[in-house]
């Protein structure tokens, strides 16, 4: 399935869910589709080897800000 259809298919559920459950709801269901859409799509490229958890964890890392190894404070 390309973007492009993905996109028109989740256009369509969105309607869909407007018309049966009303705005809010079919917000819900469009922000779950997503959701549940991306973790498929990383599982898929995960599986596939796309992914490196060791250069996921690196780049994590890299970004975190350094935490400071002096002695705890003592009240």
């Amino acid at each position: 399935m390309t973007p492009r259809q993905f996109a028109a298919l989740l256009g369509f559920l969105f309607a869909a869910a407007w018309t049966g459950f009303g705005f809010g709801e079919a917000i819900l269901c469009l922000v779950g589709a997503g959701v549940f859409a991306g973790l498929l799509y990383a599982g898929e490229a995960f599986l596939r080897g796309d992914i490196d958890l060791g250069d996921v964890q690196s780049r994590l890392r890299s970004a975190a800000p350094e935490t400071r190894t002096g002695q705890a404070r003592v009240r």
